[in-house]
């Protein structure tokens, strides 16, 4: 598959977007706007629909700290950031039900979306608030009291200057 068997609408709606860029293989974009990595495959579908795939890779909670994790501490961080991320429902406009994907490795998480739209742009909006969702979800788990390092770092350190309190 190659771009330029989408039709021109598609590019044109992530161009429109203002958070992807072109990603160096054929009908992928990548995530501007988000610190963890996340690209989108768009690809022809059925009766003019466009499939696209969204996958985020976020880091491990020992891969995003300076300290030693208990392997615990870890097993238990990565079911629940999996029980958050798949609850996705009310994130995207119009009536896609979601079943990610989530697999662990040892420094990453990957979680994979597909969604199927005939409305390129909405298709669009949907893959980038899946994207900010994945994210928004790993922030909210993350465990006070360990000393992160970037990106998680500047995650946080955002979040405190955006909520001017210090929490976190």
């Amino acid at each position: 598959m190659s771009e330029t068997d989408l039709p021109d609408r598609v590019p044109r709606a992530f161009a429109d977007h203002g958070s992807f860029e072109p990603a160096a293989e054929e009908g992928a974009w990548t995530s501007e706007t988000t610190a963890f990595e996340g690209k989108v495959r768009a690809e022809p579908a059925e009766d003019g629909r466009v499939r696209f795939a969204v996958t985020v890779r976020v880091p491990t909670l020992s891969a995003a700290t300076a300290d030693e994790i208990a392997d615990v501490v870890e097993e238990g961080w990565i079911e629940t950031f999996e029980l958050r991320v798949v609850d996705v429902g009310g994130v995207t406009r119009g009536d896609d039900e979601f079943d990610p994907d989530v697999t662990a490795g040892d420094d990453e998480v990957v979680v994979e979306f597909e969604l199927t739209d005939i409305n390129e742009r909405r298709g669009v909006d949907n893959a980038g608030a899946l994207i900010d969702f994945v994210e928004g979800t790993y922030v909210q788990g993350v465990i006070p009291g360990y000393e992160y390092v970037d990106p998680v770092a500047g995650l946080l350190s955002a979040a405190r200057r955006q909520g001017n309190d210090g929490g976190i």
